[in-house]
């Protein structure tokens, strides 16, 4: 072999090095999340500081490491196809093309990668220093995001110049995952579920319904009005003049208690009525919540498309939505959901379709409407006496308890499966396999 040969032979194992290194890093830095690198650098691994900057902003990262991948394979097999084709001439084309497969696949793909998948803290601890460097080496940087202007340019829309993106089913996969792996609490999980799905939350979902409102009429007397707030133990009242779809403002307890004090029992409470907020039943649940948090109101009357009162929400609904039911000891707490003993479930009327899906494991119609009686309603065209049955994806939804024109519970049978559903069950399973 000539001089010029062994250069090139020690330049291929150099390149083959490195490619394998950089396959090792893309691997293990994009399987250790954040909060892993985090626990790491608070147990005080070396490189673990590193480490948390880069998956922080993978896409700092991740571009570089791939473009230098693509690098190390096209120069190392255009050195092996002019070693192999000055020594086999003709022929030395194949052996380079077969080399090139064999050897990138087997040691510079599947061998770093298989070990990173294995022991991925191991391996981003080794490899965070090095690609931090490479990270913020100046030229590399510009290389890579000139050529990911290029590609904006080629793809129109967005383009990559934002890096990656995550979406909500793969944030939840990721919360999941993490709970498995006992990274996160089982708690931890519920509570991310719960602040993601609260996004897509509108105020129609989390208010009392102008059914179960407790309000006053303007004209009442702060004595009896006195009476009725510690009965019900609320602290404030919608207050209305002719009628519920007249909301004149809202009523607090302690302006009562103040007023009562001074000898004002006989007073019409319109006198001591406060301003209130008005907002429509769709608007985003968090939006109101940072609303609320910003003018410092905790209740608020909601309108439905006509101006109507379509219901109330207040500041305790919209945090029981991310938290769980708050009960409180003047809360009589009813069971939204209860098993009997011959396998059927017994629902609130009020409860949201897509909980009762969730927990049933079922497909009941979702629209326009929110709740399970919502559901019935649509399905019966009427109001229907209690007792009444409707079926629905495979469930019998019986009407237990109607109260004038409202639903209040609602019992849920699972019907025996029939040959049609048996067929329609193996399509869906074969579509999603």
């Amino acid at each position: 072999m000539t001089g010029t040969d062994t250069i090139m032979l020690v330049a291929i194992v150099a390149l083959l090095a490195m490619a394998a290194f950089f396959a090792l890093s893309e691997t293990s830095l994009t399987r250790v999340n954040r909060v892993k690198a985090i626990s790491l650098e608070e147990e005080g691994k070396r490189g673990s500081r590193r480490l948390t900057r880069l998956v922080e902003h993978p896409e700092r990262f991740l571009n570089p490491v791939l473009l230098l991948v693509l690098v190390c394979h096209m120069v190392l097999a255009s050195l092996v196809t002019t070693l192999t084709e000055r020594r086999f001439g003709a022929l030395g084309v194949l052996v380079a093309i077969v080399f090139d497969v064999v050897a990138i696949f087997v040691l510079a793909e599947v061998v770093p990668k298989t070990w990173a998948v294995q022991h991925p803290e191991r391996a981003a601890l080794f490899v965070a220093p090095t690609i931090h460097a490479i990270a913020n080496f100046l030229p590399i940087r510009l290389v890579a995001r000139a050529l990911i202007g290029l590609a904006n340019v080629i793809i129109p829309g967005r383009g990559i110049k934002e890096g990656p993106f995550v979406s909500e089913e793969e944030l939840l996969a990721m919360a999941d995952t993490a709970a498995d792996e006992e990274v996160i609490e089982r708690e931890e999980r519920a509570l991310i579920h719960s602040i993601i799905r609260f996004g897509d939350t509108v105020v129609r979902e989390v208010m009392v319904p102008r059914t179960d409102m407790i309000a006053v009429e303007a004209d009442e007397r702060v004595g009896d009005a006195m009476e009725r707030a510690m009965s019900v133990g609320h602290s404030r009242f919608p207050v209305y003049d002719d009628g519920i779809d007249d909301i004149a403002g809202v009523l607090f307890t302690k302006d009562l208690m103040k007023a009562e004090r001074e000898g004002s029992s006989d007073q019409e409470i319109r006198h001591l009525v406060r301003e209130a907020h008005f907002v429509p039943e769709t608007k985003r649940a968090n939006d109101l919540l940072k609303e609320m948090q910003l003018e410092k109101y905790h209740m608020a009357v909601v309108v439905d498309e006509y101006g109507g009162t379509a219901g109330l929400v207040t500041l305790e609904d919209l945090i029981e939505e991310l938290v769980g039911e708050i009960i409180d000891e003047f809360d009589v707490e009813e069971k939204t959901i209860e098993p009997l003993a011959n396998g059927d479930v017994r629902v609130d009327g009020r409860m949201p379709i897509d909980e009762l899906n969730q927990l049933l494991k079922a497909e009941l119609p979702t629209g326009e409407w929110d709740t399970v009686a919502g559901l019935v309603f649509n399905l019966m065209g009427h109001v229907p006496s209690e007792g009444e049955e409707v079926d629905a994806d495979g469930h019998r939804l019986t009407a237990e308890r109607v109260q004038r024109r409202r639903i209040g519970r609602v019992r849920i049978a699972k019907l025996p499966a029939t040959k049609a559903d048996i067929e329609r069950e193996a399509e869906r399973q074969a579509a999603s396999e």
